[in-house]
């Protein structure tokens, strides 16, 4: 995601006052936040879910239409997503 920079502290509040709260949803068992060390207005969000199904649950949910709603306009940038299947995990 990338953000607006005069908008990344409005991002960060907002992710800060949701992110229990997401972590909490049904079916997610991992959520982090990342910042490009380059370009520091760039973030990502890397979370894991049981399920698709539980995936789009959490899409469909009043909270995440809540946090999309005070997210989407700090854009600079069309957001990006992608759903991955783990190959190798190494411990």
């Amino acid at each position: 995601m990338s953000f607006e920079p005069s908008k990344i502290e409005e991002f960060l509040a907002n992710f800060e006052a949701n992110k229990s709260k997401i972590r909490a949803f049904e079916g997610c068992n991992f959520l982090e936040l990342y910042r490009d060390q380059n370009n520091t207005n760039i973030f990502f969000t890397y979370s894991y879910w049981n399920s698709e199904g539980d995936l789009n649950n959490y899409r469909h949910s009043d909270l995440f239409k809540s946090v999309w709603a005070k997210t989407k306009p700090l854009f600079n940038a069309k957001p990006e997503a992608w759903s991955v299947s783990k190959i190798a995990s190494l411990k």
